[in-house]
């Protein structure tokens, strides 16, 4: 797909006041939200990346600055899950908003502690999500009973290498109850910097949502 048929803005979210990047390629099959974390931002290049490929793919994307700038000199809001769940599920309402997106199919791509926050969501939002990926993620934040209360099909992709955060996804997806995988990249460390490591995350991630974002009404 040509970069020049992309439609590509900033937007703000209210009434949070949050900042998020929209990529719309033509006829888009779902929409994909990204919560970044560990005080990253929506300008993370490996999250560009991933959005990137995803609207290859016929996916429209929204990146989105959970934090205001001023909040993420506290460490501690990078690990406040309820403020970064409150703040997707508003990007998830005001895509419901939306003309060109509010009858598209959720996906929620979640990395680091933003990975606690996207199933936090889901399990808020279980009729309107339909399928959560997490990279490198921490989705034992979201605690057991948000956990078992996830109904969208979870992807934990985490790097072999990444030990401490592969032991707290495998205790993570103990609690889960919907559909499930751990997919574990060889050879990857936690930011999936090794040659051809972030290509194989783009290509689980892009066959997970290919497979559960399904048009309303859409059968298997």
């Amino acid at each position: 797909m040509a970069a020049d048929t992309i439609d590509l803005h900033s937007v703000r979210i209210l009434p949070e006041a949050i900042d998020a990047t929209l990529g719309l390629p033509p006829d888009p099959v779902g929409l994909v939200l990204f919560a970044h974390g560990s005080g990253s931002s929506r300008m993370s290049p490996r999250n560009i990346y991933v959005a990137e490929q995803l609207r290859e793919a016929g996916f429209a994307t929204l990146l989105i600055d959970l934090l205001l700038a001023h909040e993420q000199w506290d460490r501690a809001n990078v690990f406040d899950i309820t403020l970064l769940a409150r703040r997707l599920l508003a990007a998830i309402r005001w895509a419901d908003g939306q003309d060109r997106l509010s009858r598209l199919p959720i996906g929620l791509f979640g990395a680091s502690t933003g990975a606690g926050a996207a199933l936090v969501a889901a399990a808020a939002l279980p009729q309107r999500v339909a399928a959560v990926v997490s990279r490198g993620g921490r989705p034992d934040l979201a605690g057991a009973g948000a956990l078992a209360r996830v109904r969208a099909p979870t992807l934990l992709i985490v790097g072999s290498l990444d030990t401490d955060v592969l032991a707290l996804n495998r205790a993570a997806a103990s609690h889960l109850r919907c559909a499930h995988e751990l997919s574990i990249i060889p050879g990857a460390g936690h930011l999936f910097e090794e040659p051809g490591t972030m290509d194989m995350v783009v290509d689980r991630a892009r066959a997970w949502f290919a497979r559960h974002l399904k048009p309303q009404g859409a059968g298997e």
